[in-house]
């Protein structure tokens, strides 16, 4: 056997560093990205949602004043924080929610309508589009426009929406003088609902409709 020299083995190292250190130092350094980069990515997104819940519990308080009567500027100006800096975060569209009840309040419908739209047509999940259509709705039927709100109706809901989606639907059909088709409704919202829970206003909305037909 024929032993290297010191200058031929340290040959031997030089030309394998040049085909495989530097690969191997990128690979290191992709690696490092990586791990770094994801944590930056959640500590980002940890600070994103504790600052956006702070800014929501602002609106909340401004919303919700034991006066009863909300600061409309100040839910405004805060929800505009939440969309501008959060947008799209439940945080905002929970926002526009209230910005649109204190609209509703001021009787407003139109500015209402508009701030419950823009949820249904871009929800940050699919129980803040149910919520946002089933306010729209009623917020069109208030304009006299319950056609409309049918028609935004006339999608398929998730099974815990069932009742409260079919119960809205009676009222928009009752308003629109379509009894039996009401009563179908509130018949279909009875049966997605517990026994004791549909014994309350529902019941109440479907004996009206017996006392109408006799």
């Amino acid at each position: 056997m024929v032993s290297r020299t010191d200058d031929e083995d340290l040959a031997v190292i030089k030309d394998w560093w040049q085909q495989n250190g530097m690969p191997l130092l990128t690979g290191v350094a992709l690696a490092l990205v990586v791990v770094f980069g994801w944590q930056g990515w959640q500590k980002y997104q940890s600070n994103q949602a504790h600052g956006a819940s702070l800014v929501y519990q602002q609106l909340l308080e401004a919303a919700l004043e034991p006066s009863g009567k909300p600061d409309a500027a100040k839910v405004a100006e805060l929800a505009n924080t939440l969309k501008n800096e959060y947008a799209g975060s439940h945080y905002a569209q929970y926002g526009s929610l209230f910005v649109a009840k204190v609209a509703v309040e001021a009787g407003k419908l139109d500015d209402a309508a508009s701030e419950l739209q823009a949820i249904v047509d871009k929800p940050a999940d699919d129980s803040l589009a149910e919520l946002a259509r089933q306010r729209l709705a009623r917020v069109l039927a208030a304009q006299d426009k319950a056609d409309d709100a049918l028609k935004l109706l006339d999608t398929k809901a998730a099974s815990a929406f069932t009742a409260s989606r079919e119960e809205l639907k009676g009222d928009l059909l009752v308003q629109l003088g379509r009894t039996d088709d009401a009563h179908a409704a509130y018949e279909k919202a009875k049966a997605a609902l517990s026994e004791e829970a549909a014994v309350g206003g529902l019941q109440m909305k479907l004996d009206d409709l017996a006392k109408g037909d006799a």
